[in-house]
């Protein structure tokens, strides 16, 4: 087993003997949506069931579902005598989701907060580091995992779950803006080490306020980070 097969969601039957349906779908379910969010999937592309079915080793029904779902939720969209298609996204239609996501930040530290027990301050110590390797040595797609990684460890700060949920689905609709934009500006490189300054900054920050436990400033932080972010991005995006 490879880590490369762990990326992917890619194991044989025989390597996942206890995974049940509702894993399987969610194991499916989220390598499709990571890859999107990459853009190992780009706008445009056409995805297969079939193909799909035999690459992850089980029937069409739970690969439609997943497709299905992923199509609720902006990724993908059927059209009639294409198939189903990885959407397209631009900056300006993402402001009002960007509004949203900077309104329900703060709530992190409001709603349910699960105060950071010494696990919880170890991994965000841990992705911290990670930043720190990014630093001195950019990398795109390395920089979206992380950042991926990031959302999901702060989510992990609040018990309420729709909050969570909603959180999720919003910060999945907008992630993979920043890739889209940046890889077609002539100043990539020099965009890509500024931003990741800038969430290396964000990082450092929130990290001390969680081995602090206060989650509110957590959320403040978080808050004014994803509005600056937007700012920039739409700013890049009219050059």
């Amino acid at each position: 087993m490879s880590l490369d097969d762990l990326d992917n969601g890619i194991l044989t039957e025989a390597e996942r003997p206890d995974e049940g349906a509702r894993e399987r779908f969610d194991r499916i379910y989220r390598t499709l949506r990571t890859r999107i969010c990459l853009l190992e999937h780009p706008p445009g592309e056409r995805l297969r069931e079939e193909d799909l079915a035999e690459e992850f080793g089980v029937s069409r029904t739970p690969i439609r579902r997943v497709l299905v779902k992923l199509e609720a939720e902006g990724l993908l969209r059927s059209m009639h005598g294409v198939g189903t298609i990885v959407t397209d996204i631009e900056v300006e239609e993402l402001e009002q989701v960007y509004q949203l996501r900077v309104e329900l930040a703060e709530l992190i530290g409001k709603l349910s907060p699960l105060p950071p027990d010494a696990d919880k301050i170890s991994e965000f110590r841990t992705l911290l580091a990670r930043c720190d390797d990014l630093v001195a040595h950019p990398d795109a797609r390395e920089f979206a995992r992380i950042n991926m990684d990031f959302f999901h460890l702060l989510n992990s700060l609040t018990g309420n779950e729709p909050l969570r949920e909603i959180s999720e689905r919003l910060y999945y609709q907008t992630t993979r803006i920043w890739l889209k934009t940046a890889s077609r500006l002539s100043q990539y490189k020099e965009m890509l080490h500024t931003e990741i300054l800038i969430f290396h900054r964000e990082v450092a920050d929130i990290v001390a306020a969680v081995e602090l436990g206060d989650l509110e400033v957590v959320g403040h932080i978080r808050r004014s980070h994803i509005s600056m972010s937007f700012r920039r991005l739409r700013s890049e995006s009219r050059r």
